[in-house]
């Protein structure tokens, strides 16, 4: 025997009154997972694809609502952010990315909120004579975890994003404070189609910062003649300085000297290619 069809959601409520639902519903279905969140034990939760969400939120978001939802959601997480309310801030970008995954600045600007905004406000919230530096090293590591932690989700929704790999990049350079990593997720980001030229060039900057001035000499002379001295971002001119500083310094001879007709290929040809 078959199952009757389900009901049209939107001819039986009406757009206006399922709009008012989703508005009711969104002050009680989300404090829970708020508390969750607080509580540092969301991540079980979270994996569950509705998870927290009210009935009637999840009738709004598989009846073709979810934008507007997550929207909402989101709102709700400024008005968090406006207040420095955290906890409740992390929960409404969770919710917001559950409801609606594909909007890539609510990942991006979420891992903003939380890796440098949330740092910012606890570490101000506990320097009333002066910070210890453990502490306050505790503090950005926590956050740091929690931003990089939504930007990984992030790229299995958003494979081969290079603007998720460089906030990646600039939460270890920024708030983890570790080059190694930095540089990693910059080269990363180098490797993703239509990756903005400075990856590449940052990335070579970091390796310099570490001492690894082969490495980035290596990398440079690589990725200069894939610049178009049409696209005045790609910046060969400052790559070609860049490579002629690391000669000198490593005392490169004359002989061996990189040579801008000598070396022919593409950068990704030397790369793994990994979104390709």
């Amino acid at each position: 025997m078959r199952r009757p069809p389900l009901p049209d959601v939107r001819s039986k409520l009406g757009e206006a009154a399922l709009l008012a639902l989703i508005l009711s519903a969104l002050g009680n279905a989300t404090r829970p997972v708020v508390a969750v969140v607080a509580t540092g034990s969301h991540r079980e939760i979270l994996q569950r694809r509705a998870v927290g969400l009210a009935p009637e939120l999840c009738v709004a978001v598989m009846g073709g609502y979810r934008a507007v939802v997550a929207d909402l959601l989101w709102l709700k997480a400024y008005l968090a952010w406006a207040s420095r309310d955290g906890a409740t801030m992390q929960g409404m970008i969770r919710l917001a990315v559950s409801a609606d995954d594909r909007p890539l600045g609510f990942w991006l600007d979420g891992a903003r909120m939380i890796a440098y905004d949330q740092t910012a406000w606890r570490l101000a919230g506990e320097t009333v004579s002066g910070l210890p530096a453990a502490v306050a090293s505790r503090i950005r590591e926590t956050q740091a975890r929690a931003a990089l932690q939504l930007l990984e989700e992030a790229r299995t929704h958003h494979p081969c994003e290079a603007s998720i790999c460089i906030e990646m990049a600039n939460v270890e350079l920024h708030v983890r404070r570790d080059l190694a990593r930095a540089s990693g997720w910059y080269r990363e980001a180098a490797l993703q189609p239509g990756a903005p030229h400075c990856a590449a060039r940052i990335y070579a900057e970091l390796l310099r910062r570490q001492g690894r001035n082969a490495e980035a000499l290596a990398w440079l002379r690589r990725l200069h003649p894939t610049l178009s001295d049409r696209d005045p971002d790609a910046m060969g001119a400052i790559v070609l300085a860049r490579i002629r500083e690391l000669e000198r310094t490593l005392e490169i001879p004359d002989g061996k000297r990189y040579a801008p007709s000598e070396i022919d290929g593409k950068l990704r040809s030397v790369q793994k290619g990994n979104c390709e």
